[in-house]
Parts: C-alpha cells; structure tokens; sequence
C-alpha cells in the first residue's frame, strides 16, 4: 500500500493533515501538535510521511488561528485553553485516543491537555517547560538579545525575519531556497497564548493524568536550551535526551530523521 496524504478538515473546521498508515504495524494513532509561528505544515516536510512508512496512522492538526484552520482573525484572543480544545476535538475525531507528539509551544499544550484527559503516551520535543517562558526568556535576553527583540516584534503583528527565523530554528547549514520556503509558510502568533505561557496558565503537572513521557531536546537550541529541557524532565520524573548538533527545529533539521527514529522505538516499546 502507498503511503498517501489526506488533507482534511473536521466538521468544525480544524485543519488536520493526515497520513494513512503504509503497513498498520500499529493500532495506536499518532497526533502532532505544533508550536508557535508555524502550522501542521512543520510535519508534513519529514515526519508525517516517514511515520507512515513504520507502519503509524499520523495526524498533524493546525491549531485555531494557525494554518487553514478556522480562526485567524481571532488569533490574538486565543488562549492556551483554546488550544487544548483543539486537541480535544481532534482527538475525538480519530478511530482511538491517539499518542501525542508536541513541540515547542505545542508541547505545552500537550501538558495542559494532560491535566482533563489521558494518553497512551507523550512525546515532548524542545517543549516549553512547565515552569513557562521566563527562564527562556530571560537566557535569549543575555545571550542573543536580538533574537528576543524580533519574537517580540512579530508578537506585534510583524512579519518574521528570514535570519531570525534561521537563528531561532536551525543549527545545521539550510539551503536559502528552503528556509524561504519555511519563512513564507510562519505566520504571527497568539499574544494571549504567549502570555498564557509566560504566566497566566501554566500547567500544574500533579493535577496531570500520568502517561508514559519521552523529552526530548536539541544541543545548539536556542529558544528551548538543554537547561529547560531538564527542567521538564526533572518535574515529570524522566529522563531526557538531548540531540547534538541539532537546533530548535528538530523536525526540520539535518538529522531529523534520527530523532524520528528514537520517537518511533520508544513508541514501539511502550506496546503501541
């Protein structure tokens, strides 16, 4: 059977994009969820595809506001809790409840999710620790204070810049066509949802359902480091692994495919 991509919307109009499984290897669906800036697109370029040659069903949604998702003109309203009922419904729409794989900020909208709802397991990649932004924050403010300047100019409504956009995601040498590609496919994000992460709605892990837990992180990665990767992993009682020489966009770097190939044996292992 060929692998063959589906794009779709549910009812309410929530963009996922979906691989069908090239062999059904797996009973258990998989669902990504991505972080700020982008869409279900950051997927699509590796993951969804190699996921459903091992034999997964693999869904990327793109949250309200992001993608071809409803709600773009509310964007700047949306919250993380908007974005947890994304997870919720899409969820919802799929054969069984799926295996989450979120990065970023989509990871802590995983570990918010977590708080009304199990899975059978987490993927956590470069995810936004629980203890929010600030520590990042404050890190990018000493070490590439520029880079801060222009996330938050982009908070504002303005438009990423190719080298920023370089700098934040990747470590490994990008092809200037690529990375242009990759900068006409970002997008603004929620003011709201960045404060939310920040401080207003953080997640209360010991609130959380338990689900088998895979962290993940990136060794030259410059908006989540290693440091808040263990910060994570210290607080949900797992240990994390660190990829070297790769940056932010695991997903997207040379040597994804490394990381997707942990992703895939850790899953495999957890009986799914």
């Amino acid at each position: 059977m060929n692998t063959a991509k589906t794009a779709a919307k549910i009812p309410s109009s929530l963009e996922i994009i979906t691989y069908p499984s090239a062999a059904n290897a797996h009973r258990t669906p998989l669902l990504f969820v991505h972080g700020a800036y982008v869409a279900a697109w950051c997927w699509e370029e590796h993951f969804l595809p190699w996921f459903a040659k091992q034999g997964w069903n693999v869904h990327a949604l793109s949250l309200t506001g992001h993608g071809n998702s409803r709600g773009r003109v509310d964007l700047d309203h949306l919250t993380l809790d908007n974005y947890v009922a994304d997870i919720v419904e899409a969820a919802a729409a799929l054969s069984s409840p799926p295996a989450l794989i979120g990065h970023s900020m989509g990871g802590m909208v995983v570990q918010k999710y977590l708080e009304q709802a199990a899975a059978p397991a987490v993927v956590l990649m470069a995810s936004v620790p629980p203890q929010g932004l600030i520590g990042s924050a404050l890190g990018m403010l000493f070490t590439t204070p520029h880079l801060l300047f222009d996330l938050n100019r982009i908070m504002g409504g303005g438009e990423p810049s190719v080298d920023s956009l370089r700098e934040a995601l990747f470590h490994q040498p990008i092809s200037t066509e690529k990375l242009q590609r990759y900068w006409r496919l970002s997008q603004p994000e929620s003011q709201r949802a960045l404060w939310d992460m920040t401080l207003y709605n953080l997640p209360h892990p010991g609130k959380a359902y338990k689900a088998p837990m895979l962290i993940l992180g990136a060794e030259y990665d410059r908006l989540v480091p290693p440091s808040q990767v263990y910060m994570t992993a210290n607080t949900y009682g797992a240990k994390p692994e660190i990829f070297a020489g790769m940056g932010h966009g695991m997903m997207l770097e040379r040597g994804w495919e490394n990381v997707a190939t942990r992703i895939d044996e850790w899953l495999g292992a957890q009986g799914l």
